[in-house]
């Protein structure tokens, strides 16, 4: 079984991932910003950018959840991946 991403967020909304990995990675330089608020925050600028997108409905809420999962998914995957071969070394 093959999962195509595309599939299941849209085209409009998946401009969304790399805008908020960038504003994650800003906000992660923010001291005032604690580490837990940011997955949060980047969920709220998401839904908000969906329904800016494609207006008010449960379409929007869903594509925003799933591009900051996909975001910060994203992120984790980088760390993970960097902090694992770093210790090898």
């Amino acid at each position: 079984m093959e999962a195509n991403i595309m599939e299941f967020i849209t085209e409009q909304a998946f401009i969304l991932v790399p805008a908020l990995y960038i504003l994650g990675l800003m906000l992660k330089q923010t001291k005032q910003i604690k580490d837990w608020t940011i997955p949060w925050i980047l969920l709220i600028c998401a839904i908000g950018s969906c329904i800016a997108i494609m207006g008010i409905n449960i379409q929007a809420l869903l594509q925003g959840v799933l591009v900051t999962g996909v975001a910060v998914f994203g992120n984790q995957l980088v760390k993970q991946t960097t902090i694992k071969s770093k210790e090898e070394k």
